[in-house]
């Protein structure tokens, strides 16, 4: 009797991955042949400076944007092949995304901020448990002009949690926050991998950051320059800032 047990599908993996803006002598190359693969359940960070290819990365993966070559798979399914409409449901159904500036609707209360994204989800939280989960319970009713940056930034998070995505996408999540703050908003999006189970992508130039990842992806000029997987994580207290 076989018991191997079978290796489950990467979140996501990309060959040859290019992305290329602009034509002729002005043509940019943000992303020039990437091959990566990202476990399933882990939390990444991407690392490197402005301009590396990081973000472009993340847009891609998270269906937001078109590579120019190459291929990008979600699991088993081609990204690359992807019609607008499928993205679009791809996105809906399994992608949450956190920004550097939070996004929230400011004339909407912090429930009503996560309740516009759980009305087009499928199986969704309830709002108030979103945000019970980021530690908000009290500010359920508070307006974001009533918020601290770190807890619209931990409503925005509860806002992309709320879906239960299967993948979560951080673009520079702390970039606003100071150190106390951004320590906090750290430990929401490592409870949110562990907890939700979720793969959890933070794209970052801050170094200290890769800490807390499973694995530190370094990006360079549109290319991996190196990966590493941290045998002992730190906790956000750990970190300095």
């Amino acid at each position: 009797m076989n018991h191997t047990r079978a290796v489950p599908l990467p979140a996501f993996t990309t060959r040859g991955l290019t992305k290329v803006y602009g034509e002729g002598q002005a043509a940019v190359h943000a992303l020039r042949g990437v091959d990566l693969k990202i476990p399933k359940g882990e939390m990444v960070v991407l690392l490197g400076p402005s301009g590396s290819g990081k973000s472009t990365l993340l847009n891609i993966i998270g269906g937001l944007d078109r590579a120019t070559a190459g291929e990008a798979f979600f699991q088993d399914q081609n990204l690359t092949e992807m019609s607008d409409r499928q993205l679009t449901r791809y996105r809906r159904e399994h992608v949450g995304f956190v920004f550097q500036f939070y996004n929230l609707m400011p004339s909407l209360t912090a429930w009503e901020n996560v309740e516009l994204v759980t009305e087009i989800a499928r199986a969704p939280m309830e709002p108030g448990d979103a945000l019970a989960l980021v530690g908000l319970r009290e500010r359920t009713h508070h307006f974001p002009a009533q918020l601290s940056g770190g807890e619209q930034q931990r409503v925005a998070i509860a806002r992309a949690i709320a879906k239960q995505p299967t993948v979560l996408f951080c673009d520079e999540p702390t970039g606003a926050l100071d150190s106390t703050t951004g320590r906090a908003v750290l430990q929401v999006l490592k409870d949110v991998n562990e907890k939700l189970g979720a793969t959890v992508l933070i794209v970052t130039h801050a170094a200290a950051t890769a800490g807390l990842a499973d694995r530190v992806i370094h990006f360079a000029d549109g290319m991996i320059r190196e990966v590493i997987v941290n045998e002992a994580k730190l906790t956000p207290e750990d970190i300095e800032w």
